[in-house]
């Protein structure tokens, strides 16, 4: 079954067409890139677009932060905080890798 809005698409779509609105635009004539996961490509892309990274190299960013962190502070208490941190973390990044 077709969207009730289908014919009004077509419509506003031949009109922008015939209008000169689809012409000169970049990469007009040159073959679409290839697409790894064509059934997610929109997504993908919105989500590249908008620096969204996959939770496992979030986690890794924030480890690397707090063991530059560690290396600059003597503070006992504040070592152990954040060893704490970072073991926590650890846990987390091994479970996000093993349910890849």
């Amino acid at each position: 079954m077709d969207h009730p809005l289908i014919d009004l698409i077509n419509a506003r779509i031949a009109k922008a067409e015939a209008e000169g609105a689809f012409d000169n635009l970049p990469g007009a004539g040159k073959p679409l890139p290839d697409c790894d996961d064509p059934e997610n490509a929109v997504l993908n892309r919105i989500l590249k677009d908008n620096g969204a990274v996959p939770q496992a190299v979030a986690l890794s960013r924030q480890l690397s932060a707090l063991r530059e962190e560690l290396r600059e502070t003597s503070d006992r208490d504040a070592r152990r905080r954040l060893i704490q941190d970072m073991s926590l973390l650890e846990a987390r990044l091994e479970i996000e890798r093993k349910s890849r």
